[in-house]
């Protein structure tokens, strides 16, 4: 009898150094293509780690040579999907990107290398994106009868402007991590065994910050294209005033006056 063998899980995890969470995709010879079961692993480590107070910022990227080449076009190619499947396919992705957005830690994503379709919806929907200057990024599904997901026309419009988002969704065209920095898709381009290093540094920047406001000036920032300018300036003076009632807040300015690293607890 042939041993039983335990397929290897779609998506890695760990606690690095400084209170960082990874999450790896983990289908390198698929090039870390999205499925459902990615999806859905993705989704319950993203959830563990916000839920953990250990956890003060989240790091994604992808295992082998890219970060993502999209949806698996091989395994859709072998069955037509159920009207059932279908849905579940869908709502499993934009589960993950919601998530992903309004996780109350921030996130980084690592683009390693190529990201196609999904792979770049990915990268959008996290706060920073540090990638590979000669990673491949591309927006195909156009030109293959499907569509964007994840909040990608709004996500993207807001980095690149719409212009440029109508350029890059309806065209389709390949573009390189250094355009993408270029453009403000990303933060920042390096060179591919340069981008682990610079994210994590990254990370480590965000981690180090205090957790109340990083989750308020994620929250308001995500939100402040649907307020008005008033209550804009209202909500911040609310998230001023709540963080002026923690003793982070003691902390930062004792650290300050001391000539010392603040030493933030989230309390």
């Amino acid at each position: 009898m042939d041993p039983v063998t335990t397929p290897d899980p779609p998506v890695l995890t760990e606690l690095v150094e400084d209170r960082i969470a990874v999450c790896r995709l983990n289908r390198p010879t698929r090039l870390n293509a999205v499925s459902l079961p990615l999806y859905e692993d993705l989704f319950a480590a993203l959830i563990d780690f916000d839920r953990d107070d250990a956890v003060r910022a989240v790091l994604i990227t992808g295992q082998g040579r890219a970060f993502c080449v999209g949806a698996d076009l091989k395994a859709h190619g072998h069955g037509e999907l159920t009207p059932e499947e279908r849905q579940d396919y869908v709502a499993g992705g934009q589960r993950v990107y919601r998530c992903l957005q309004t996780l109350t830690k921030p996130t980084v994503a690592a683009v390693n290398g190529h990201a196609i379709g999904a792979g770049i919806e990915l990268a959008l929907s996290c706060d920073f994106v540090v990638v590979a200057e000669d990673a491949k990024l591309r927006l195909p599904e156009i030109g293959l009868g499907t569509f964007v997901g994840g909040g990608t026309v709004y996500t993207l419009a807001q980095r690149v402007g719409v212009a440029k988002a109508k350029e890059l969704i309806m065209l389709g065209d390949f573009f390189s991590g250094r355009d993408a920095q270029a453009l403000g898709l990303a933060n920042v381009a390096v060179a591919a065994e340069e981008v682990w290093e610079e994210s994590l540094r990254l990370a480590r920047n965000l981690a180090e910050k205090a957790p109340v406001p990083m989750r308020l000036a994620k929250e308001l920032i995500h939100r402040a294209q649907r307020l008005s300018y008033e209550e804009a300036l209202q909500e911040e003076a609310e998230a001023l005033l709540r963080c002026m009632e923690t003793s982070d807040w003691k902390e930062g300015i004792a650290a300050f006056h001391e000539k010392r690293a603040p030493h933030f607890t989230g309390e």
